[in-house]
C-alpha cells in the first residue's frame, strides 16, 4: 500500500498501476522527506517556497507528498499514458492544488523551454538506467532551466550501483542506503537562487 505520509492529505492511499512502475516505499520516502525538511530548515526555506520536478513520476507519490506538505507546485513527468491516468486520479484523491501531470518522455522534454523552475528535483528512473544516463538527463534539465541554481536534487538508485548519478555541477553530495535502494542527495551549483516559477498547464 502506498499512502501520503504527512501534511493535509496524510493517510490518503494512492492507486498503483498493475505493472510497469516501482513505487518508492513509504519507508524510503519518509526518510527522504525527513532529510528534505532538515535541508529546507537549514536554508531558511518554507514548503510554500518549494516547486518540485518529479521525473519518472509513476504514482506521483513524491510530488504529491510534497504538495500535501505545502509545496506551491509540482510538475510530475510520466511517459506512460496508463500510469499517467492513475497519477491524475491520485492527484484528485490528494486534493492539493499546484500539481500538473506532463505525459512526456523525460529525455525528449529535458532540452525544451522550462515549464517550471524547480528548487527540488526527484528522479526515480527504471533500475536498468545507468548512473551516467541519469547524470546526463539531470544535467540537461538543469542546463535548460527546469532545475534552478541551488536546487536540491535527489535520485533513487539500486544499492548495487555505486556510481553517482547527479550532475557534475553538484555539491554536498550524500549517499544514503536503505536495503536494496539508495538515495543520492546533492545541491545543484549555480550563480544563486532565483524565484521558483510554479508549473504551467500540462503538455499533452
Amino acid at each position: 500500500m502506498t499512502r501520503i505520509i504527512a501534511g493535509t492529505a496524510r493517510g490518503r492511499r494512492l492507486a498503483v498501476p498493475p505493472a510497469g512502475t516501482r513505487p518508492t516505499s513509504d519507508r524510503v520516502r519518509e526518510a527522504a522527506f525527513s532529510s528534505i525538511e532538515s535541508d529546507l530548515l537549514a536554508h531558511g526555506i518554507g514548503w510554500s517556497q518549494v516547486v518540485v520536478l518529479d521525473l519518472f513520476a509513476g504514482t506521483g507519490a513524491f510530488g504529491l507528498e510534497a504538495l500535501s506538505r505545502g509545496a506551491s507546485g509540482a510538475a510530475m513527468i510520466e511517459k506512460s499514458r496508463a500510469a499517467a491516468r492513475i497519477l491524475e486520479a491520485n492527484l484528485a484523491t490528494v486534493g492539493c492544488p499546484g500539481g500538473n501531470v506532463l505525459v512526456r518522455d523525460a529525455r525528449q522534454l529535458a532540452s525544451t523551454p522550462p515549464q517550471v523552475q524547480a528548487n527540488l528535483c526527484f528522479a526515480d528512473p527504471p533500475y536498468d538506467w545507468s548512473a551516467r544516463d541519469l547524470k546526463d538527463l539531470l544535467t540537461r534539465f538543469a542546463d535548460s532551466g527546469w532545475v534552478q541554481p541551488e536546487a536540491l536534487v535527489i535520485a533513487e538508485r539500486p544499492a548495487k550501483d555505486a556510481d553517482c548519478p547527479l550532475p557534475d555541477a553538484t555539491t554536498d553530495v550524500r549517499r544514503r542506503p536503505y536495503g536494496d535502494t539508495v538515495l543520492w542527495y546533492g545541491r545543484f551549483e549555480g550563480p544563486g537562487p532565483t524565484q521558483p516559477r510554479p508549473p504551467e498547464r500540462p503538455l499533452r
